[in-house]
C-alpha cells in the first residue's frame, strides 16, 4: 500500500493544484505488473455485450439469463456492469454468485461508470462513494477486479489536464486503499477524456503507485494511426482486458479487429488473466457474440 508520507504529499500538492509535481516525482511511477510463469488468458464476456437486451427499461433479458448464455458458450467467467443491476441487496448478489458457481463460471469482476474529474466537491466525493460501494458489492460477488473510469475536463470552471488528472490520481489512490481491505483490484480504463491517447493513459496510470491498481486493456478505444502499437505499450500494465472485435484508426471507419494480433499482444506481454469479450460490432448479438467467443476460444487454447 501507498505510504502515509506519500498520501499526504498528494494531498498537499492536489490542494495547491500542482499537477505537476505528481509527474515529477520519481515515486509516483507505477512499474508494469510482475507475473511468474508464461502468460495464461482465461475468456470471460462482459455483460455490456448484450446492453440492447439487458437495458433495465426494456427488461428483455436478465443477468440470470445471461449467465446461462456464458456458460452455453463455453466461457471461463463473466464481468456484471453495474448498469444492469435491478438491485444489489446482499440477497440478490449472492444470487447471482451462487447461479454463476452452479454453471462452473467465475465472476471476473464488475464495472461501474464513475467520473473521477468532477470539480464540485460533493460531486467527486460521490464519485469516490459510488466506486467503494461497488468494491463491497464486487467483493460480494467474489469478482477479481473493477473497471473504473477517468472523465473529462470541467470546460465550465476554468480546468486543465493536469489538473483533471490530478482529481483523478487523488480520487483513484483513495479507492483503492479501501479496494485493498477487499482484495479488488481497480483498473483504469483507456476510455476518452484525459485518457484519449496511449500518452495520456500512462500519464495517469504512472502518476499513481498502489498495489491495487493496474488498468483495464480496452482493444477497441484507442483512435490513433495505430491503434495496435499503443495496445503494446499499455499491455505491460493490464490486470484484465475487454478484447473488441473492432478497431477504429485516425480518421477511419471501424475495421474488424485482427483478434490474434491482439492476444499476441497480451501473451507478449506476460498477461495472466481474464479476457473479456465486450461485444459492440452491429450485428444482434444474439449471432455475432456466440461467432466472436468460438474464435477467441481457438485462439486463446
Amino acid at each position: 500500500m501507498i505510504p502515509t508520507d506519500r498520501r499526504q504529499f498528494l494531498r498537499t500538492a492536489l490542494a495547491a493544484g500542482t499537477g505537476a509535481a505528481l509527474a515529477a516525482t520519481p515515486a509516483a511511477a507505477i512499474e508494469p505488473i510482475k507475473r511468474s510463469g508464461k502468460s495464461h488468458l482465461r475468456l470471460s464476456i462482459a455483460g455490456y455485450s448484450y446492453n440492447k437486451y439487458l437495458d433495465l427499461k426494456k427488461k428483455e433479458m436478465t443477468y440470470d439469463d445471461f449467465i446461462d448464455a456464458a456458460a452455453e458458450m463455453g466461457t471461463d467467467a463473466v464481468e456484471l456492469t453495474q448498469y444492469y443491476f435491478p438491485e444489489t441487496t446482499p440477497e440478490y448478489l449472492a444470487a447471482l454468485k451462487g447461479r454463476a458457481t452452479r454453471q462452473g463460471l467465475d465472476v471476473s469482476g464488475t464495472a461501474v461508470g464513475n467520473t473521477f474529474t468532477f470539480t464540485d466537491p460533493d460531486k467527486h466525493k460521490a464519485q469516490i462513494d459510488l466506486v467503494k460501494k461497488w468494491v463491497e458489492y464486487t467483493s460480494r460477488l467474489g469478482g477479481k477486479t473493477i473497471r473504473i473510469f477517468a472523465g473529462n475536463l470541467d470546460k465550465d470552471k476554468d480546468d486543465s489536464e493536469e489538473k483533471a488528472r490530478g482529481r483523478c490520481v487523488e480520487a483513484i489512490q483513495e479507492c483503492c486503499d479501501h479496494a485493498g481491505k477487499y482484495g479488488i483490484y481497480l483498473a483504469l480504463e483507456n476510455h476518452g477524456g484525459i485518457v484519449s491517447t496511449i500518452e495520456q493513459m500512462l500519464a495517469l496510470v504512472k502518476a499513481v503507485k498502489h498495489d491495487w491498481f493496474g488498468v483495464n486493456f480496452d482493444t477497441g478505444n484507442f483512435h490513433s494511426a495505430d491503434p495496435y502499437a499503443d495496445l503494446t505499450k499499455l499491455a505491460p500494465y493490464a490486470v484484465v482486458c475487454q478484447i473488441k472485435t473492432e478497431i477504429q484508426r485516425a480518421g477511419m471507419k471501424k475495421e474488424e479487429a485482427d483478434l490474434k494480433r491482439l492476444t499476441d499482444i497480451l501473451r507478449a506481454a506476460d498477461f495472466r488473466g481474464y479476457v473479456a469479450l465486450e461485444y459492440e460490432a452491429d450485428e444482434d448479438p444474439k449471432t455475432g457474440v456466440p461467432r466472436a467467443i468460438d474464435a477467441l476460444k481457438k485462439l486463446m487454447g
